[in-house]
């Protein structure tokens, strides 16, 4: 008997939660993408700082559900797991790509002021940073910012094929002092990683563990 795995294509609904600017037009546009077991709406309470003028936040949620508490009935997401991983990471990138062309098509048309085009910041948190870092290797979305927080780029990602795109985005990273999943040498692991291919990028701390940090978080939303 042979059993050979095979894939099909189908069409399926996705969800993202938004935090919709304050102020018209939009001028500036944050895809973030969480972590293992949380949900878009959820995580994007963490974003009420940042959430004022002309700034529209945009959760995106990872196409994986479970359950995670099963009495309290808990529900998380996640991006990928092992298991037909290239399958998944291909999914997910088609669907960011998607999701950035359909938050930016009511901006394409003249805007009043000029015609400035909105600046995008992609923000990535513990798994949801090798997603980001995916999406700006195999995407073909422009991104002009991205944030790594509190997790590394892949290891198994060519950075002598794909550290330009990463470059391009103005690369920041982010960890708390007492995270404990990504502890100081796994951080200077992957600053020294950075540095050996030639990509620039700055770094910021903050004291604390394994979360979104409110003040680095207002730091990283001033104007540039």
């Amino acid at each position: 008997m042979s059993i050979e795995p095979r894939h099909m294509t189908i069409e399926r609904r996705v969800r993202y939660a938004v935090l919709e600017p304050p102020e018209r037009p939009m001028t500036e546009v944050w895809f973030v993408l969480h972590g293992y077991n949380q949900l878009a709406h959820r995580f994007l309470r963490y974003f009420q700082p940042i959430h004022t003028g002309s700034r529209c936040v945009v959760a995106a949620e990872g196409l994986h559900r479970q359950y995670i508490d099963h009495a309290a009935r808990r529900i998380g997401a996640s991006w990928m797991t092992s298991e037909d991983r290239i399958t998944d990471i291909e999914d997910y990138v088609a669907y960011l790509d998607r999701l950035h062309a359909h938050i930016l098509a009511e901006e394409s048309r003249p805007r009043r002021g000029g015609s400035k085009p909105v600046r995008i910041v992609g923000l990535g948190f513990s798994q949801g940073v090798h997603t980001l870092c995916r999406w700006l290797a195999f995407g073909r979305a422009r991104i002009d910012r991205a944030v790594l927080w509190g997790s590394t780029v892949p290891p198994d990602l060519d950075l002598a094929a794909h550290g330009a795109a990463l470059s391009g985005a103005d690369l920041q990273l982010v960890a708390g002092d007492r995270d404990e999943f990504f502890d100081s040498d796994a951080i200077a692991a992957h600053e020294e990683r950075l540095r050996e291919a030639g990509i620039a990028f700055t770094a910021h701390s903050y004291a604390g563990g394994h979360r979104l940090d409110a003040g680095v978080l207002r730091r990283l939303a001033r104007p540039t």
